[in-house]
Parts: structure tokens; sequence; C-alpha cells
């Protein structure tokens, strides 16, 4: 599947049927004497004021509120939409300023983005403005080597998170027909499906099964959708895509437009559905990549994919 969502990274600094509950983690970050000597000025969402003494040097990342948001904290697997103000921490220059006027910046918490911005951010909400300082090792993204990144310059950074989607569907369970694919949640959200033995029960016309019904708004065609999403082969059960293995939440326009960037099967799933739903979708041939192979997908293929719809932008 195609993606359009981004990262933003500092310039020159770094680069259903059953389902566990899990309580809300805590911050991965506090408070400390870097993140609050920092003043902002300004009104949330426009470009603040930032200044602070220099050099910046805490030994691990330390996240200030400044301003209070609503809801639950944000946890690592959240797509958010958000302004960012970065600063080299060491000599007080602006690196970025991206997310303002009206033109929010996306990010994903975990995944490849670096470790200080989902340390960080943990201690924020929606409609939070966070101050951000973090050393030069937790500059870089998980799984790589800390000592890369030692006795580089740090980072000061202010978040204004304008948008926050959650991490998983949050609809209500629905009960499935027979012959369809059994879905099973583990405790974070994420799928495993068992596909029947049986041939598909489609020939050129995708079926599509909701198996939680969200509450939100409905999807449109054209929509930009956040999406969780796990696509199987009818043929032997073997997944050949997955948001969830990928680390994080991703964006897709749907429609049957020029500007689409999923299959037709996908888009049937989606389009008219509520913010908040998990659908299942059987796609023949016909609505997916037909008879050419794509990808780990053998040309022909019927596929099955669960996606949770978490957001229109």
């Amino acid at each position: 599947m195609r993606s359009s969502s981004a990262l933003i990274a500092t310039a020159g600094l770094v680069a259903v049927v059953l389902s566990g509950c899990a309580s809300a983690p805590a911050p991965a970050a506090s408070s400390g004497r870097s993140s609050e000597a920092v003043t902002v000025r300004g009104e949330f969402g426009s470009e603040p004021r930032v200044e602070f003494p220099t050099p910046l040097e805490p030994e691990e990342t330390q996240c200030t509120e400044i301003i209070e948001g609503e809801g639950e904290l944000l946890q690592e697997g959240q797509f958010v939409l958000l302004g960012a103000s970065l600063f080299n921490g060491s000599t007080g220059e602006e690196a970025q300023v991206v997310g303002y006027d009206d033109d929010a910046a996306p990010l994903t918490l975990g995944g490849d983005t670096p470790i200080a911005f989902t340390k960080g951010l943990s201690c924020a909400r929606e409609g939070s403005r966070v101050v951000v300082v973090a050393p030069s090792e937790e500059l870089i993204s998980p799984g790589s080597d800390p000592e890369s990144a030692a006795g580089g310059d740090s980072l000061v950074a202010v978040f204004d998170v304008q948008r926050a989607f959650p991490a998983r569907a949050d609809g209500a369970p629905q009960l499935t027909r027979d012959g369809f694919p059994a879905v099973v949640l583990a405790p974070d959200g994420r799928p495993g499906i068992t596909v029947p033995k049986a041939d598909p029960p489609v020939d050129e016309v995708s079926e599509v099964e909701v198996l939680k019904r969200g509450n939100g708004g409905v999807v449109e065609d054209g929509d930009t959708v956040v999406v969780q999403y796990t696509g199987v082969t009818w043929a032997d059960g073997e997944v050949f895509d997955s948001s969830w293995e990928n680390g994080a939440p991703t964006t897709f326009v749907v429609g049957d437009g020029d500007e689409a960037q999923v299959i037709p099967g996908f888009t049937k799933a989606i389009v008219g559905q509520s913010v908040g739903s998990q659908v299942g979708v059987i796609v023949p041939p016909s609505e997916g990549y037909g008879d050419q192979a794509a990808g780990a997908i053998p040309a022909g293929s019927t596929l099955f994919f669960v996606i949770d719809i978490l957001g229109v932008i």
C-alpha cells in the first residue's frame, strides 16, 4: 500500500472478537531544570516566541507542559498533527519551524520517529503545548546506536499538539457472519486473522463486514484517512502488508478519483463508514491487483484486510 504520511525531522540535528485491556502507561519523560528554563510566549497554534539560556544539555529527555491539553496522555503508536519549533539546544540557533497557520505537520509516536520526540510527547495531550529538551543521544531512531550520536548538540523543541488520533479503533464490537475470516485482537489492538479453508465467497465485488462500529464522522470519497490495517492473502492467510508491523498508523486518500492511493476494494471498505470503526473486507482480484503480481501478492489473489479507521484529516 502507498502511504502519504511523513515524519518531522530536525534540520541539521537528527535525521474483532476478543481484545485485552491495558492501563495507560506513565509518561516516558518528566519535567526538569532544562525544560523549565525555556520561556515560551504566544498563542497555541501560532508560531511561538522561544527563549532559553545556552547551552541546555540534559542527560535525558525532559518535557514540561506549559499549556494544558485535554484527554488521555499520548502513547506510542498514536498519529498526531502538530506545530513544531525546533532549536539547537547547545547554540540557541533555530533549526526548523513547521506546522503552524492551518498547516499542521504529521508525526507518529514510535516507529522511526526520534526517541526524544516519542518520549517528550508522552507528557502531552491533544491541545497541549509542551517544551521538550533532549540530549544528542536521544535524537536518533529506536534501534540506532546511541554512541553514534554521543557528544553532539542537544535539542530544544516546542510542540503544539493540534490533533491526536487514537492508536486503534474504539467502536462497539459487532457479530460477524459465518464463513467470514475470524479476527482476534491482541491487547494493543493488533489483529490476528484466521482465513477459512473454503473458497472465498466473492467473485467480482468486495464484501465488507463491520467488526467494530464507531460513532465518529462518516468517511467520504476523496478523504485522507488515518488507518491501521493488516492485509493477508486468502489462499494461505499470510500477511503481505501491515501498518502494525511497520510500527505506525498511516494515511491514504480513498475514493474513485485520480488521487486515490489504494485499491478499489480498500476504498469500498472505508467510504461510508464511521470514524472509530474497524472493518473487514474480502477483496477479489477484480478490485485488488487483478492478474498482476504485486510484491508478495501472487497474481489473481483474493485478499482480506482488517482496517481500523482512526480519523479523517
